[in-house]
């Protein structure tokens, strides 16, 4: 089957989505995820999106997913 459509939705951003990353500072990279730092909405790659997501999953106190692993269990 053909894949006609893959990236469409890219296609009408400037430099078809790409730039440099505000984190890493990788140029000519694809720069779609919109994150606040610092008080300002910046255009980041998907692995400092994902680098982003994994802090703020370990930064939640473990006290509060402990009741919901034993509620599982009983």
């Amino acid at each position: 089957m053909s894949k006609n459509h893959r990236g469409s939705g890219i296609r009408s951003l400037p430099a078809h989505g790409r730039g440099t990353c505000a984190i890493c500072g990788k140029t000519n990279i694809k720069v779609l995820w919109e994150k606040e730092i610092n008080g300002q909405t910046v255009n980041v790659c998907k692995y400092c999106n994902a680098n982003l997501k994994n802090k703020a999953r370990k930064a939640v106190p473990a006290t509060e997913a402990a009741p919901a692993t034993e509620a599982a269990t009983e």
